[in-house]
């Protein structure tokens, strides 16, 4: 029997056919390709569609919305998704739940108490949601209201996005003005000169991402300003449907952003990546009082910690691996949205910080009814609001007045129980003390519980405020000069 001997040259060098070298590399090349291709197929796009200050029964799913109220697309999405009949934000206003949201974690834990602080910057050293998906092969793209940082270093490109079209600075802006220098609107790091009706045009730009990187996975965010003030829209759409003439406006604005919301769904279907995409819906607080929202049936508005504040429209999609058609009764929060998104996509934490949110696929695919023991709120010591929900009990505090309610009998929050079930408002009220101990002291100063005798330090006379607004002004003019750096 011959024995195979390795080809060696001089000096015993083992000889290596080039060829062959070449053959094998290129397999291995092909075999790292598929597998590649493998992994990204079976990985679903993301997509965030975050609305702006919409009430709980402005949407037409919702069995106590009012005549006026028809969002045919929003309700089609429902119908075939799960609906979270107790999906909470994590603030009751704008910038702190988009805070939330884009890092896991409670903003309290980054002291993020107030839309100020938020609006004025989240903390470079936390990380965002497309940082933890990059190196999962994502591609991201935020449009539409940032509201985490007005200097152009909390730019969304500086935050791991890819793509980012909106505007940065104040929670409002126009939605007929698109070209204020004083407020613009940009790409990418640089403002531009846009027209448009905003909603419009936040729809038009996500869709032409879709479009653009459905053959790999991405996350859209889309965070639409609409509904929230100042209250316009186009003329034609406006109706005379009630005796409220903001209420007429309202429902217009609504109608352009059901229809949006319509089309980013069309898109994805179209471009045929809808059923492995994992789509979240919902508001980023409660609707407004101040814009005429409806929350029935529920207590308060937008800036409470009722749960007219704080429990919004919530639906999740994903017709690859989620029944539609269903519900999802457990409490749970938009801080859940990135690890969940996380969870499917089979991506790892970037970083060492810990998540607060929780992968709520098994609760969504009916497998368990709880995925947190508590949930936290607080506005520290400016409006010495907060509240904390455990089970189907509710504590709400406002500066020295406690209330309780049983949120399985009461969603409304009509009855308080605090005399009769003192010891339950003791235990809750100290979870609550003991959750705010390990949270951030509020970047803007103030304490971060209320007191009588100590006025939160955020209270600024109006000189103060007038001086820093120029001071911002400044910035963004000398941002606009130099929008690369």
């Amino acid at each position: 029997m011959n024995e195979l001997k390795t080809p060696r040259g001089p000096g015993g060098a083992i000889l290596i056919n080039p060829y062959r070298l070449v053959l094998a590399t290129a397999l291995l090349a092909i075999f790292c390709s598929a597998l590649q291709e493998r992994v990204s197929a079976s990985q679903p796009n993301i997509v965030v569609i975050l609305t702006d200050d919409q009430g709980y029964a402005d949407v037409s799913y919702n069995s106590h919305h009012p005549k006026e109220v028809s969002t045919p697309n929003i309700d089609k999405l429902a119908r075939t998704s799960v609906i979270c009949t107790a999906g909470y934000t994590s603030g009751h206003v704008c910038s702190p739940t988009r805070a939330g949201l884009m890092t896991g974690r409670y903003q309290q834990r980054f002291g993020i108490y107030t839309a100020g602080e938020g609006g004025s910057g989240v903390p470079l050293s936390e990380t965002f949601f497309p940082q933890h998906l990059k190196k999962a092969g994502y591609t991201s793209g935020a449009f539409g209201k940032w509201h985490l940082g007005v200097d152009i270093k909390y730019n969304a490109l500086h935050r791991g996005f890819d793509e980012f079209y909106g505007f940065m600075g104040r929670g409002a802006h126009d939605y007929f003005d698109l070209n204020t220098p004083d407020h613009p609107i940009y790409r990418g790091l640089k403002p531009i000169k846009d027209k448009g009706y905003l909603t419009d045009r936040i729809t038009e730009e996500a869709v032409s991402f879709i479009q653009r990187h459905k053959d790999k996975p991405f996350f859209a965010y889309v965070a639409y300003n609409a509904v929230h003030s100042p209250a316009q829209a186009p003329a034609a759409d406006i109706r005379k449907e009630t005796d409220d003439p903001a209420r007429n406006t309202l429902m217009a604005m609504l109608r352009s952003l059901d229809a949006g919301v319509g089309k980013i769904v069309d898109t994805l279907k179209t471009e045929g990546v809808y059923d492995n995409t994992l789509l979240f819906f919902l508001t980023d607080n409660g609707g407004s009082k101040v814009m005429h929202a409806n929350n029935a049936p529920l207590r308060g508005y937008k800036q409470q910690d009722y749960e007219g504040g704080v429990r919004v429209p919530f639906i999740v999609s994903w017709p690859a691996k989620l029944k539609g058609g269903t519900t999802c009764p457990a409490p749970l929060m938009s801080i859940d949205i990135l690890p969940t998104a996380l969870a499917a996509a089979g991506a790892g934490r970037t970083g060492k910080l810990p998540f607060d949110g929780r992968n709520i696929l098994p609760a969504l695919e009916g497998k368990t009814d709880k995925v947190h023991d508590q949930l936290y709120w607080s506005s520290a010591a400016g409006k010495g609001a907060w509240a904390i929900r455990a089970g189907k009990w509710k504590l709400v505090g406002l500066k020295d007045r406690l209330e309780l309610f049983d949120l399985e009998t009461d969603i409304s929050e009509a009855k308080d129980l605090a005399r009769k079930h003192p010891e339950r408002v003791k235990t809750l009220k100290q979870l609550h003390d003991s959750w705010l101990d390990e949270m951030a002291e509020p970047a803007n100063g103030a304490a971060k519980r209320w007191s009588a005798d100590a006025p939160a330090a955020d209270k600024k006379n109006k000189k103060q405020k007038r001086a820093e607004r120029e001071k911002r002004r400044a910035k963004r003019r000398a941002e606009k000069e130099k929008p690369g750096e």
